[in-house]
């Protein structure tokens, strides 16, 4: 006992009390963090290391101390893709202000599940100052305003993705903006955009020609007018969605086969007046189209078979 007891004292006569496994774990995750912090920030720490950790890792890291605070900040000024949609209902409107505050670099920002909070008041600064954006995704952000698109629209002239789907604010107006300023636009999403009528979706096919990609679903206020506009003007459209827009007919689609030899996609779910004669040409373009073909083939073969063709509801 005496002995372990001067084995503990140091020249100066004192007593060293041994330190707990706790107590030892928080030095070691100290000096890690200090070896961490001495590495280069901008030549090693950013372009290597952080850029793996997801967003929401990244966010608890600042909560370390000031200087990983600080080392975050720099990290995130410099992140070219910024996705809220894992943590988007847990982050804090401050905290989204906060993170982009000094970024101007970005290219892709995605704020899908922000719904409950972002609002123009938190993206308007962000878009501003952020015009080589590519890809912006504000599906479902109900509390935006026309003030956003139009901010978009003025401010990220090389736009060629952007998700609008479920905002039933976008208008005429910010949609217009949008093809005036944006004509290099590769993809758009209008899904339930139910304020939009043929002369705003027409006017944005004359404007971008580049259209690959295009959703106008759940919107009844589309018509062949719409459909026939962007197959004569976006001749190189691969994907189009046209689910539960129920005034549209044969005729558009039989346009758009005429006009848009690399139509890989088309969704006319729930468009009734439409047909199997307008979508067989499509079919045989080995077009991926989400109505299954009638089953006459197999009625035919049934009735050879069992000597009549029984009755079965091909609209189920």
């Amino acid at each position: 006992m005496a002995a372990s007891l001067d084995s503990a004292i140091h020249c100066s006569g004192k007593a060293e009390i041994p330190a707990s496994p706790a107590h030892v774990n928080c030095c070691h995750c100290l000096h890690f963090s200090r070896c961490l912090l001495d590495l280069p920030w901008e030549d090693v720490l950013v372009p290597h290391i952080l850029c793996y950790l997801p967003l929401q890792h990244l966010v608890s890291l600042q909560r370390v101390s000031k200087q990983f605070q600080s080392l975050i900040q720099v990290y995130l000024a410099n992140r070219r893709t910024f996705d809220l949609s894992p943590i988007g209902p847990c982050i804090p409107k401050e905290a989204f202000c906060t993170m982009l505050k000094d970024n101007k670099v970005l290219q892709n920002l995605s704020l899908q599940n922000c719904s409950d909070w972002v609002t123009d008041q938190e993206l308007l600064p962000v878009i501003g100052q952020n015009q080589h954006l590519q890809k912006v995704d504000m599906s479902g952000c109900a509390w935006l305003t026309r003030h956003s698109l139009v901010a978009v629209s003025l401010s990220c002239m090389h736009l060629q993705h952007l998700g609008l789907a479920h905002c039933e604010w976008v208008d005429s107006l910010s949609l217009r903006s949008l093809a005036d300023h944006c004509g290099g636009l590769q993809s758009i999403d209008l899904t339930a955009c139910r304020q939009l009528k043929d002369d705003a979706i027409c006017y944005l096919a004359k404007k971008c020609l580049q259209l690959k990609s295009l959703s106008l679903a759940v919107n009844a206020n589309v018509t062949d007018e719409s459909v026939e506009e962007v197959a004569k003007n976006c001749r190189g459209l691969e994907q189009l969605d046209l689910t539960g827009c129920l005034r549209v007919r044969n005729q558009s689609i039989r346009t758009l086969t005429e006009y848009c030899p690399k139509l890989q996609s088309l969704k006319v779910n729930h468009c009734h007046n439409v047909t199997e004669s307008s979508l067989d040409p499509l079919r045989k373009r080995n077009v991926v189209i989400d109505v299954e073909p009638p089953l006459q083939r197999a009625l035919v073969l049934l009735q050879d078979v069992l000597g009549f063709a029984p009755f079965i509801n091909l609209q189920i």
